[in-house]
């Protein structure tokens, strides 16, 4: 039963996860951004690419995947594009998600764009991901984000075997004003985490929590790391299909604590915005 099932990865979580001690004033924990930069989603709001290949084969949870869709709203899918744009909860979703910062990023005003591709760090295929300096909905640029997904090919250790991190160096807003913001607060607020989709499944602590993961805030973003000495740098190890809890290493004194929520998810929004 997925209660069941959550209520012991978030035991599992809590024994591995540390609360942040210290929060650094800002993080650099993006990899060079000239990276990822081969393809771009053209200027928009609640887009998505059609499938893109990621350069190699991934095991997430027993279902072997060598494609996928970027999302415009700070999220990636396998099944289907997703243009969601009210962050629901991860926990009890039914979708397949792995999401640095799903919030409604709206990319027609300011300096960002979401960009992807293939690359290779460390001797190593990636697949990436940037959403640099975008805005949020409807069209604003007042406040910017910057975060990056990072999926790296693990195949040396066993087939299938990737990692998968979550870089970021600015966290300005949190909500797009057709999910309740103002001036990119309150509402409904992001969410940050992953999901196969059924049983297995981690959100931050944060969360859907008003002011919680921006710069200075109480679960700040930039401030936590996982498996990493760079803060604003979360790094998870998918093996033999499943993200290893707890981490392969230790985490670092000023790593973040992730809760698994057992509140029920937000209910799918697929409405129109409102004009």
């Amino acid at each position: 039963m997925k209660t069941a099932n959550f209520v012991s990865i978030a035991a599992s979580v809590a024994a591995a996860f540390t609360v942040m001690i210290s929060a650094p004033a800002q993080a650099g924990a993006i990899r060079d951004a000239a990276l990822f930069t081969d393809n771009t989603l053209a200027r928009n709001d609640d887009g998505s690419t059609g499938l893109v290949n990621i350069g190699f084969n991934i095991d997430f949870y027993g279902v072997s995947q060598n494609n996928l869709y970027v999302n415009n709203n700070g999220n990636v899918t396998f099944a289907s594009p997703l243009s969601t744009f009210t962050p629901f909860g991860l926990i009890n979703s039914t979708i397949a998600i792995i999401a640095p910062f799903f919030a409604d990023v709206d990319t027609r005003a300011g300096p960002g764009i979401t960009q992807y591709g293939q690359d290779i760090i460390g001797g190593r295929n990636v697949f990436g991901v940037n959403w640099i300096n975008v805005g949020y909905y409807n069209s604003q640029a007042n406040k910017l984000n910057s975060f990056q997904l990072i999926l790296t090919d693990r195949s040396d250790t066993g087939a299938g075997n990737f990692d998968f991190e979550f870089n970021y160096d600015q966290i300005q807003w949190e909500t797009g004003g057709a999910s309740g913001g103002s001036n990119g607060l309150g509402g409904s607020p992001a969410r940050v985490g992953y999901t196969n989709g059924d049983t297995n499944d981690v959100e931050f602590a944060g969360s859907g929590v008003t002011l919680a993961f921006l710069d200075g805030g109480p679960n700040s973003l930039i401030a936590g790391s996982l498996n990493s000495n760079v803060a604003g740098r979360y790094i998870f190890n998918v093996r033999n299909g499943a993200v290893v809890v707890p981490p392969n290493d230790a985490p670092e004194p000023e790593s973040i604590a992730l809760v698994a929520l057992g509140a029920a998810a937000l209910v799918l929004s697929r409405r129109r915005k409102s004009k």
